[in-house]
């Protein structure tokens, strides 16, 4: 018996229509079919610190969250954030009202745009974005305003005047990203302080993707949106261990914000997953109390590691852009003779053994992305090193 269908009606949602299979799974699967090093996909190929893991086998062998967690999170993790917060940035929450634990920062952001906004809301995005805002968005059934970083003086910058002009009365809230992935853009304390202006201003919301606030290289430093003055009870927070700890797999990220904030987020939340990643949280929890140390000498690994990368890619032909954060570089592939950057990436696999993302998918205007190529340089140095001979025979 065959299942019956519409032949007026599509099946999927229409505000999830232009979507589709995200470029992530397409170019991983490339990878793996074409015995490809994949350099596109940002996920580490070793693990995080050996006493995490560990915190995270105890657990479970303790009982300790092998059942459902409380629906904030365990007071263990939320304490944890909130003492993080405080350590880093003199931000000051309330672990029993203003943090709340999530499935990985996906989740976060999801459950923040479908309970902050309405249908017919805009939102102001910063291009390229990270694939996720624009579905959570439209499945807010709101509409995304992109606002495009531009390359400048070897990197990306906002330009704060089109930002300006992009508020309407309809605009809700504003979705900044920093440090910046794909970029590697990190907005500097000027341009935050524009930026928390204008939310005050206009009254707007702001929700802020952090989650790569130990990734800052060179003089770049990570100031939170949250630190500004009027900033606190309109800015929703989010944080991830994954990208700090190199547990992706692991699922736990978080939102601190002022308590109403926190109140709404959750009620969107409780019904995505409820819970989540439950011995996982007690071992996050005593990742965010290790030593100063532990941070320094990832951020100066992940540092050599860029350097390794950006120098291969730049003698292999490419125009670089190297990365003031994150764990990724965006490349121009124009001088390589190239302006397409989804038929290079897809061809790139035959040509190289070497898997990159197109960045024009994070763009609206995809125009204005399309030489624009992402690598990921969170992979072992041996690997890096392999992935930039293939890459040179492109220049031979």
């Amino acid at each position: 018996m065959t299942a019956m269908t519409s032949s007026v009606r599509p099946l999927l949602n229409r505000r999830l229509a232009e979507f589709g299979t995200t470029i992530f799974a397409e170019m991983s699967a490339l990878a793996v079919s074409t015995g490809s090093i994949n350099l596109g996909q940002g996920f580490p190929d070793t693990d995080g610190p050996e006493e995490v893991r560990e915190a995270a086998v105890r657990a479970l062998r303790d009982g300790r969250g092998n059942q459902y967690p409380p629906g904030p999170g365990v007071p263990e993790l939320r304490d944890a954030i909130a003492a993080h917060q405080q350590r880093y940035y003199g931000l000051t929450y309330d672990p029993g009202t203003e943090v709340l634990v999530t499935a990985g920062a996906t989740e976060a952001i999801a459950a923040a745009l479908l309970a902050l906004l309405e249908p017919g809301d805009e939102v102001i995005a910063l291009e390229p974005y990270y694939d996720s805002y624009a579905a959570c968005i439209a499945m807010a059934g709101a509409r995304r305003v992109p606002v495009t970083l531009r390359p400048h003086e070897g990197g990306f910058r906002l330009d704060l005047d089109e930002l300006r002009d992009a508020v309407t009365d309809r605009t809700r809230l504003l979705l900044i990203n920093t440090p910046h992935n794909p970029t590697g853009t990190v907005l500097t304390r000027e341009e935050l302080r524009a930026v928390a202006a204008l939310a005050v201003e206009r009254d707007l919301l702001v929700v802020t993707d952090e989650v790569y606030e130990h990734l800052v290289f060179d003089y770049a430093e990570h100031v939170p949106l949250a630190t500004f003055p009027g900033m606190r009870e309109r800015t929703v927070t989010i944080g991830s261990a994954g990208k700090t700890f190199s547990f992706t797999g692991w699922k736990v990220g978080w939102v601190t914000t002022a308590a109403p904030l926190v109140t709404a987020v959750r009620s969107a939340k409780q019904f995505l997953t409820y819970v989540s990643s439950g011995p996982f949280q007690y071992a996050v929890a005593e990742a965010l109390a290790l030593p100063d140390t532990y941070f320094e000498e990832f951020r100066a690994d992940m540092r050599a590691r860029r350097d390794l990368l950006a120098t291969g890619l730049a003698e292999a032909g490419f125009g670089v852009f190297r990365p003031a954060g994150t764990y990724f570089v965006t490349t121009d592939i124009r001088p390589l003779g190239e302006s397409d950057g989804f038929a290079f990436c897809r061809s790139l696999p035959e040509r190289a053994g070497v898997v990159a993302i197109p960045n024009a998918v994070f763009y609206d205007h995809r125009e204005a992305g399309a030489p624009f190529v992402r690598f990921a340089f969170c992979k072992r140095a041996d690997v890096l090193e392999e992935a930039v001979r293939r890459l040179k025979a492109l220049a031979d």
